[in-house]
C-alpha cells in the first residue's frame, strides 16, 4: 500500500506549468487560457487540442480529494496530440482544475497508507463543490468556479464531458447521463487489464440501470431517489449542463488503492440486516466526532473556514443516510452492494474526524491527539477491512485515459 516519492500527484502549478509547455511545443494545434477565476482568485485553465467544431471537455480536479485526474488529463492531452486519428474530426478541451481552491487545501500529493492521505484530507461541503452547487444551491448564488464550468460547456457544446473522479478505497466504475452502448466492454477489459477491480454495486449509483458491469446510468428526472435523504441529486449537477446541447457526460471513477470485496455480484444472504447494521456503526462514529466537535468549539476561532464547514456539512448528512439505509433495501442486494455502502459508511464520519483534525491542530487545541488516534485506527480498520492494495500511478491514469477514449469514439458513433 505505498506510494512511491516519483509517483507523487502534481499540484495545480504543476499541471498549468505542463500544460502551458505542450501549448508552447505545438502552438499551432493546441492554446491555453483563462477561463475563470475562483472564490479566491485563483485562475481557472483550459487547454485546447485541435480546432475541429465536434468538441469533447474533460474536467479534472472537481473533487480536491481526488487528485488522479489532473495526471490523466496530462496523459491525455499528449495522446491527442500525438494520436492524428483522435482529433481528425473532434477537438479535445482539457479544464485543468474545476476547483483550485480545495487542491490547495488537499495537502497529501504522495499517501503511503490511507492514514497518510487523511492527515492531509479536504473535500468541500456540497454547496462549494464546483459540479454539485447546482444541486443545493439557486442560481444566483453558484460560485465562479460553477460559472467558469457551465459558460465553457456553453462555449463548446461538447457531445461529450468527461468528469475525471475517483475513490480512495474500492474499484473503478463510470456513471453516464446517457447510455453510451459498447462503453462497458473497452470499460471491463483495461479494468481486466489491469488488475483494477470493478465496482459493480458503487452505492454511488444505487437503483440506477446498468449498460454493463459497472456501467451506470442515470435516471430520468422525477425518478425516486435511493437515498431520499441526501440534499443534493446528480440530476441538477452541471453533469446535466451538456444535455441542453444534445451531449451527454461520463464520469470516470478510479481507486487509489483497491479492493476486490467491491466486485463481488453474488446476492448477499440477508442485505436488510446487513443495511441496519452499516446504518448503526455510522450514527456510532458520527457521534464519536460530534462529541469532540462539541466538546473543542467553544475554543475554536470563529468564523468557521472551509475545513470547519465540510467537516460540520459530513455530519449533518448521517443522520438522514443511517435512515435510507434502514428502508427496505434495493431489488437483488449484492455483496458488491453492502461493500460499497460499508465503504461509504467508513468514509463519511472518517472524512469529518480528519478535516476536523486538521483545524484542531491548526488551532493547537488539546483534542487533537485523541482525534487523531481516531483518525489512525479507522483508517487502518478500513484499509485492513478491504484487504486494500496500491494501484500504481501509471495504472489509475492508464485505465482512466482508455475508458476516456473509448466513451469519446463510441459516443461520437451514437452522436452520428
Amino acid at each position: 500500500m505505498s506510494l512511491l516519492p516519483e509517483q507523487r500527484y502534481p499540484s495545480v502549478t504543476e499541471i498549468v506549468s505542463s500544460a502551458r509547455a505542450l501549448a508552447a511545443h505545438r502552438p499551432g494545434l493546441c492554446a491555453l487560457r483563462q477561463v475563470g477565476v475562483s472564490r479566491a482568485g485563483r485562475p481557472l485553465h483550459l487547454l485546447s487540442v485541435g480546432h475541429a467544431t465536434r468538441a469533447v471537455l474533460v474536467v479534472a480536479g472537481a473533487h480536491a480529494n481526488e487528485p488522479t485526474g489532473g495526471s490523466t488529463l496530462l496523459s491525455l492531452a499528449e495522446r491527442v496530440l500525438y494520436e492524428r486519428e483522435l482529433r481528425n474530426d473532434t477537438s479535445w478541451h482539457f479544464l485543468l482544475c474545476a476547483d483550485p481552491d480545495g487542491a490547495a487545501l488537499h495537502v497529501t500529493p504522495a499517501p503511503r497508507t490511507l492514514f497518510d492521505y487523511h492527515l492531509g484530507f479536504f473535500r468541500p461541503a456540497g454547496p462549494e463543490q464546483p459540479e454539485w452547487s447546482p444541486s443545493v444551491l439557486p442560481p444566483d448564488r453558484l460560485p465562479p468556479e460553477t460559472r467558469a464550468l457551465t459558460r465553457v460547456i456553453d462555449e463548446l457544446r461538447p457531445y461529450l464531458q468527461v468528469t475525471l473522479h475517483g475513490t480512495d478505497l474500492g474499484g473503478s466504475w463510470v456513471q453516464l447521463t446517457r447510455d453510451i452502448p459498447g462503453l462497458a466492454e473497452p470499460f471491463a477489459k483495461s479494468a481486466a487489464e489491469l488488475h483494477i477491480p470493478v465496482e459493480t454495486g458503487a452505492s454511488d449509483a444505487a437503483g440506477w440501470p446498468a449498460s454493463g458491469p459497472g456501467v451506470h446510468v442515470m435516471p430520468s428526472p422525477g425518478s425516486n431517489a435511493a437515498y431520499p435523504s441526501m440534499p443534493d441529486d446528480a440530476r441538477h449537477s452541471t453533469w446535466y449542463h451538456a444535455h441542453r446541447y444534445g451531449g451527454l457526460t461520463a464520469v470516470v471513477e478510479v481507486p487509489m488503492w483497491a479492493s476486490d470485496l467491491v466486485d463481488d455480484p453474488a446476492p448477499h444472504p440477508a442485505p436488510a440486516v446487513a443495511l441496519r447494521q452499516l446504518g448503526r456503526r455510522l450514527l456510532r462514529d458520527a457521534l464519536e466526532v460530534e462529541l469532540v466537535l462539541t466538546e473543542a468549539l467553544p475554543r475554536l476561532p470563529g468564523p468557521d473556514g472551509p475545513l470547519l464547514r465540510a467537516a460540520k456539512w459530513a455530519l449533518e448528512l448521517v443522520p438522514g443516510l443511517a435512515g435510507d439505509w434502514a428502508q427496505a433495501p434495493p431489488a437483488d442486494t449484492t455483496m458488491a452492494y453492502v461493500g460499497s455502502v460499508d465503504a461509504f459508511g467508513r468514509r463519511l464520519p472518517l472524512r469529518a474526524a480528519a478535516m476536523l483534525l486538521r483545524v484542531l491542530q491548526e488551532a493547537d487545541d488539546r483534542a487533537a491527539p485523541r482525534l487523531e488516534q481516531l483518525v489512525a485506527a479507522w483508517s487502518d480498520a478500513f484499509a485492513v477491512r478491504f484487504r486494500a492494495r496500491w494501484v500504481p500511478l501509471e495504472d489509475q491514469v492508464e485505465h482512466q485515459s482508455r475508458t476516456v477514449v473509448a466513451a469519446a469514439r463510441h459516443a461520437r458513433d451514437r452522436a452520428a
